[in-house]
């Protein structure tokens, strides 16, 4: 880009900020904010200081490199470029690399700026956290988790975001970003898996489970409000095989039964449904031998129903569950059907495609909602990039270098809030500009001049 065409773009972005704050009625979605790369590197990578001094001087966007190495001894992220560490400049800043303790020093500006226009904290994933099989190993739910401990009220979800919202509604608002792994980032809006299972108890708590296609076990808990959604609060792998089925009782306790991924021998867990949303599980315990079991808590107690590896007769047993171990008796061929595994009564599961996503995303029904998806609390936005699944299209951002301006400019004109990262110089400018130019270098004059008075 020339530098005639420059100015004239650097002139047009300041006359149609007027000057002076944004006006109230402007859409969030037009307004252009002065934003930071690797905003934690400050002046160790760029000239950007502290994460309390880019908010001071007018910055709104946020970005935070962050890593899963060493969660299980950290109990957190470690926040840095390569890794934990790799060009965090301490100085202003928080003395650790712990996810935690940075987001605390955002927090703390924004409760004290009330009148601030909205901050948009953004996690680059630098890792692939779809392999941390746990809360307790890292998985979205304990970033969920992290961000909402953070942020509190102040915290703006996607569901409490309107299209058309102004820039001066949200003020005070933080508003997380998911970048990074593409991966992960598609896992956070949808979950697939085979063959699933779903028990409900009158609380209304649910343990849905389900097999990988490829021998992992997963599962999911939530909690069924009165709109008939449910949300998904703890999510995790907890054995190998396939064809799991599970039974949930009203104080909480599981019975989990599945076949061997590789022969016709059935096994249980039990478990325990915690007040946080995590299962307590047992160790798994063969038997019996066959395929396809069930199992169901019945007024007559616990009972599972399987069919034969042999034939297609159904066999049965009773079980009395009682210290984390199933006493099994009573096992007799039935003329019963197995238990419908998918259906609850008050709630079902499938698998399906749901828009873009893949044909075996999982998905549920309740008597007030129908193809649901199974899926992380969406506590955080997340960034469209280039290359990405098809099924993150649909969200409010985008992002991409600096340089790609046809993609910067497509995205931008078709309403969505665009981050350029890398934005160095002015003749990266587009028409329209993005939203979140994210510079190394936020003081230089150019770079003033270009966000003028966008940020108050």
């Amino acid at each position: 880009m020339n530098r005639l065409r420059t100015t004239a773009l650097i002139a047009a972005a300041v006359t149609a900020l007027g000057g002076a704050p944004a006006n109230a009625a402007q859409p969030f979605s037009d307004t252009v904010f002065a934003a930071t790369h690797n905003s934690y590197s400050g002046n160790v990578d760029g000239a950007k200081g502290s994460i309390s001094y880019q908010l001071d001087h007018g910055v709104r966007f946020i970005e935070f490199d962050i890593h899963d190495n060493g969660y299980a001894t950290r109990h957190d992220y470690g926040i840095g470029h390569s890794s934990p560490g790799d060009l965090v400049d301490h100085a202003g800043n928080p003395a650790s690399d712990r996810l935690r303790d940075w987001l605390a020093a955002v927090n703390t500006w924004s409760a004290a700026h009330p009148d601030a226009a909205p901050i948009v904290v953004m996690l680059d994933l630098k890792d692939d956290l779809t392999d941390n099989d746990s809360f307790a190993a890292g998985n979205l739910a304990a970033v969920n988790a992290e961000l909402s401990a953070a942020f509190g009220p102040r915290l703006l979800s996607p569901a409490a975001y309107r299209t058309g919202a102004t820039t001066d509604s949200l003020r005070g608002k933080v508003l997380p970003l998911l970048s990074g792994d593409g991966g992960t980032r598609a896992a956070y809006r949808r979950d697939v898996g085979y063959h699933p299972a779903v028990a409900i108890n009158s609380r209304g708590q649910v343990v849905e489970v389900h097999d990988s296609g490829g021998g992992a076990l997963w599962y999911w808990t939530g909690q069924l409000g009165a709109d008939g959604r449910v949300a998904w609060r703890r999510h995790g792998r907890y054995d190998s095989g396939q064809t799991p089925a599970v039974a949930l009782d009203d104080s909480g306790r599981i019975v989990e039964v599945h076949q061997s991924q590789s022969a016709a021998t059935l096994w249980y867990h039990t478990g325990q449904l915690g007040a946080d949303g995590e299962i307590a599980w047992s160790a798994s315990h063969q038997y019996d031998n066959g395929v396809l079991p069930t199992v169901a808590f019945t007024s007559s107690g616990l009972r599972e129903i399987h069919r034969s590896q042999a034939s297609d007769q159904n066999w049965q047993w009773r079980g009395t569950l009682s210290g984390g171990t199933v006493t099994w008796t009573g096992n007799a061929k039935t003329s019963d059907p197995r238990y419908d595994k998918a259906n609850a009564g008050r709630i079902s599961v499938t698998t399906g495609a749901d828009g873009s996503t893949p044909a075996q995303t999982l998905r549920y029904s309740t008597d007030l909602v129908a193809g649901g998806r199974v899926q992380y609390q969406q506590v955080a936005f997340d960034e469209y990039q280039q290359g990405d699944p098809a099924e993150l299209k649909d969200g409010l951002f985008y992002g991409a270098p600096a340089k790609d301006s046809a993609f910067l400019v497509a995205a931008r004109k078709s309403g969505h809030v665009v981050r350029g990262w890398d934005f160095d110089d002015a003749g990266l400018a587009t028409d329209p500009l993005v939203n979140y130019p994210a510079t190394n270098h936020p003081y230089d004059d150019w770079y003033r001049q270009l966000t003028k008075d966008a940020a108050r």
